[in-house]
């Protein structure tokens, strides 16, 4: 009896083996995420880890792996190449490279590993055609909400003095600070009443996306320097919340002073009684999207710029950057930041406005005085650097911001 029974638990172990243990490796689909910084930094790089928690959690089977902190601080002997092919070799199918230091790297490291598809955010590799077949580029119109940013300091100063707290100098944090610089231009004007040429806004640039002693200007230092000199608002443009820990420690000393945080809403935390809010990423809509096509055989080289969702920017499943609103704000603020947003959002909706951002209208002119877009035009949102000058490829800061266009400055 006992053998009849022991061939029979041998028996369903074998049809266990056949029908489900490898249903369940086959359903699996693994992918994995680069991060330049630490998964807990309450910025950029945690905005990306959360995206693949969220996948794991709503898409059965999907599996995340995770390198966080590589950058020559953290992790100096290690190259993305390492990375990728440790998680190749672990079955990943996508591998996401989460910064723009990653992007020519990216491009190297897909064309050794040419069976997985890599997706660089915020690079543009895959629209300038430069990039393998298997790469593609995914960022969110994160200008639109540096926007609101900025109009939220604009309301909360009394100095009429914002710092804002940059990392290095490119392309893309031109633009952003510059969009930062419009909101902030367009709501001192039109919603506080005064004469936007008395606003002062000062970028500095502290050299990486966050702190690496020896290497990068301290942001702490330089939070502390903008306040010394008379800003009362401190917008953070890194990946980390120096600006807000800082005002948080002024504040406590009786300083009427605030701060922004970035990337990621649990930025806020770190000081909520100063905290009048910040745009962040959310790449979950993104990020599913492209793990849905690759599993399904369906994915295809693209270069992606995704808008936020203008019927809800801070729903989570569809809109690609939001605006948390920081508890800092009165009564009153809010109200005007809230009329500011659904400004911007008719503007969005509008399909004669398809092709345009609102606030990068003529006259506009760069830094040096040079014309970006005469009266009556709106800058190209984006062309290929070959093509000409664009909101992308932004060359300066913006006439009447003050601090470093490049680096050699």
């Amino acid at each position: 009896m006992a053998r009849k029974w022991l061939f029979v638990l041998v028996a369903l172990l074998a049809m266990l083996a056949v029908n489900g243990l490898p249903a369940l490796a086959q359903d699996e689909f693994v992918f994995g995420i680069v991060l330049v910084g630490p998964k807990n930094d309450r910025g950029w790089s945690q905005a990306h880890y959360e995206a693949g928690l969220k996948i794991e959690e709503e898409m059965p089977g999907s599996k995340m792996l995770l390198f966080e902190s590589l950058n020559p601080a953290d992790n100096p002997q290690t190259t993305l190449l390492d990375v990728a092919t440790e998680m190749a070799g672990q079955g990943a199918k996508v591998i996401f490279t989460t910064s723009d230091e990653f992007e020519e790297d990216t491009d190297t490291v897909a064309a050794a590993l040419p069976d997985v598809v890599f997706i660089n955010s915020t690079g543009s590799s895959a629209l300038e055609g430069k990039a393998p077949a298997n790469v593609g580029n995914t960022n969110a119109q994160y200008e639109w909400t540096r926007a609101i940013s900025g109009c939220a300091a604009a309301l909360a100063t009394q100095t009429g003095s914002i710092g804002y707290l940059g990392p290095l100098i490119n392309f893309e944090t031109r633009r952003h600070a510059a969009a930062t610089y419009l909101g902030a231009k367009y709501c001192y004007e039109n919603y506080r009443g005064m004469a936007s040429s008395d606003l002062k806004f000062t970028v500095t640039w502290i050299g990486f996306w966050f702190n690496i002693p020896g290497v990068t200007l301290d942001p702490t230092a330089e939070a502390n320097a903008f306040f010394d000199g008379g800003s009362d608002v401190v917008i953070s443009g890194i990946d980390t919340t120096e600006a807000l820990v800082v005002a948080g420690q002024r504040h406590a000393e009786g300083e009427a002073v605030f701060a922004m945080s970035q990337d990621n809403p649990a930025g806020c935390d770190e000081a909520t009684d100063v905290c009048i809010g910040g745009p962040y990423y959310n790449w979950f809509p993104a990020y599913s999207s492209i793990v849905t096509a690759v599993k399904d055989g369906a994915w295809t080289q693209s270069w992606d710029w995704v808008a936020p969702n203008w019927d809800d920017i801070n729903d989570a499943e569809t809109s690609s950057t939001s605006f948390i609103v920081g508890g800092a704000l009165t009564d009153e603020q809010k109200t005007q930041l809230d009329s500011f947003i659904a400004e911007m959002a008719a503007y969005a909706k509008d399909p004669a406005n398809a092709d345009s951002f609102f606030l990068w209208q003529g006259p506009l002119n760069l830094q040096d005085g040079s014309v970006l877009v005469p009266e009556g035009e709106s800058v190209t949102p984006v062309t290929k650097l070959a093509d000409g000058v664009s909101i992308w490829y932004l060359p300066q800061l913006l006439e009447g911001m003050t601090g470093a266009s490049t680096s050699s400055n």
